[in-house]
């Protein structure tokens, strides 16, 4: 068969991650704190950025015909200096759509508005990070189901507990199929959960080592047991490399972490300040961005005129590129604020009974169910909802809290949170010198139509902090 070279010219589209984009997509995770140090950082690099006066009142109306303007502005620029603003090439209404009329500004003046400090909240276990990473993997059915009863069995270090064909056996499904659902749980982070032992959490972890290391992972492999012991002449030998050779991934197999669940064992108070404000009036809720210490930011009417004077040169090229910055700036700034309004506003309607009656009325949700609502992409809503606090009537919550698995109520489906509640207040109401072991408590959960098993209960009172009841019960 002949080889031979040819051109070909083929016309494709393809979408480019700009930096200015990458940057949009900073702000929208950022947390309140965070986004307000990035604009004071932004103030102090860019000349061409100012603060509004507070003394100016913007309406809705206006902040949306200032928007418009800015955008008319950089597309102008765009036409003026085509050669060098490929970066803009960007399709506006989806990325960066103006104000909207559902759209409510933070009210400065709102009385209801609780203080800020001594605001106090609980970091995120292991058990909370690996569903949240579940309810993002798109795994689903059956597969779903095993992979949250393996998650349910890992303990604190970050351990699969229970033998697989236990879980095979409880789930009543091949354990060819719970091995296979392992493997993608192990996926998840932090790097080495849900091993079976040891030398499965460090192999798992050396896997995906960048830059690899393939003689670490040979150790761990074939020599083991040897590399334990401290035997590495015998590892050396077994392997056939140096004992130099050695050493030096041995390194590497040290600084891999033995215990890949503790950095969530920390239950430590943290202090945050709340991004959203949701206050009840009336038989509605109003939601408010808390807009404390966010600059509003405009920019400098001196250095558009200087912009649009007859120089040009090196400072026009200057003030150009700190305009357009500038502008994308403000703009990914209000698509923030509008972004993370709607995305409450979505979570607020998904989950009203929580916020009318109580957290037995907690509702299981998923990130997919808030994306279609507001037509956005999952990792859109991921982002938004991660590391974003919200004050309401009932308490403070990450916005992440509002997502959570279902547990079969006669016959429909109740959030995992209303079911620990449930829990707690067997536990706080049992006979202290006859605590309910766990069985007792799915017969006592079953009797409100709350169907789970042991294993389930059990993984739920160790994230509660409720000792066993053999640890519970009160001698006299």
């Amino acid at each position: 068969m002949a080889l031979e070279i040819k051109q070909q010219l083929r016309q494709t589209q393809q979408l480019v991650m700009t930096p200015q984009l990458q940057q949009a997509i900073k702000l929208l995770q950022y947390n309140h704190l965070e986004i307000v140090e990035a604009l004071e950082q932004e103030l102090k690099e860019n000349p061409l950025l100012e603060i509004s006066s507070a003394d100016d009142p913007v309406t809705p109306q206006e902040a949306d015909q200032d928007s418009k303007h800015d955008l008319n502005q950089l597309e102008e620029m765009n036409k003026e200096e085509r050669p060098d603003a490929d970066m803009f090439d960007i399709d506006w209404e989806n990325y960066l759509e103006s104000y909207g009329a559902d759209y409510a500004p933070s009210q400065k003046d709102f009385s209801e508005r609780p203080p800020l400090e001594n605001m106090v909240t609980y970091r995120e276990n292991l058990f909370q990070n690996l569903i949240r990473q579940l309810q993002l993997s798109g795994i689903e059915g059956t597969d779903r189901r095993i992979a949250f009863e393996i998650i349910g069995n890992i303990n604190e270090d970050g351990y699969l507990e229970s033998p697989l064909e236990d879980l095979a056996e409880e789930l009543n499904v091949p354990f060819e199929d719970v091995l296979r659902v392992l493997m993608l749980v192990q996926a998840f982070d932090p790097p080495g959960i849900a091993a079976r032992d040891l030398q499965e959490c460090l192999l798992n972890q050396a896997y995906v080592l960048d830059p690899p290391d393939r003689l670490a992972v040979r150790i761990l492999e074939d020599a083991f047991e040897q590399f334990q012991q401290g035997k590495l002449d015998l590892v050396a030998r077994k392997l056939k490399v140096t004992v130099e050779e050695v050493k030096n991934s041995a390194q590497t197999i040290v600084s891999l972490e033995p215990k890949p669940g503790r950095p969530y064992s920390n239950s430590e108070p943290i202090y945050v300040v709340p991004d959203i404000f949701i206050m009840k009036t009336g038989n509605d809720y109003t939601i408010v961005l808390n807009d404390d210490g966010l600059p509003k930011l405009k920019v400098s009417s001196f250095y558009q005129k200087e912009l649009h004077s007859n120089g040009g040169g090196r400072a026009k090229d200057y003030i150009q590129e700190k305009m357009r910055g500038a502008l994308w700036l403000i703009k990914s700034i209000h698509q923030r604020q509008r972004t993370i309004y709607r995305v409450t506003q979505s979570i607020v309607k998904f989950q009203r009974d929580f916020f009318d009656k109580g957290i037995d009325y907690l509702r299981p949700l998923i990130l997919k169910d808030i994306a279609d609502d507001v037509e956005m992409h999952e990792s859109t809503i991921s982002r938004v909802t991660t590391n974003k606090y919200v004050h309401t009537p009932r308490g403070i919550y990450e916005l992440k809290y509002f997502f959570n698995s279902g547990i079969r109520h006669g016959s429909e489906v109740i959030a995992s949170e209303a079911v620990k509640n449930q829990i707690l207040r067997i536990v706080k109401s049992e006979n202290p010198k006859r605590p309910a072991s766990d069985k007792q408590i799915v017969e006592e959960l079953a009797r409100f139509q709350i169907q789970t098993a042991r294993r389930t209960v059990a993984k739920y009172r160790e994230i509660l902090g409720i000792p066993p009841s053999s640890k519970r019960k009160k001698k006299y």
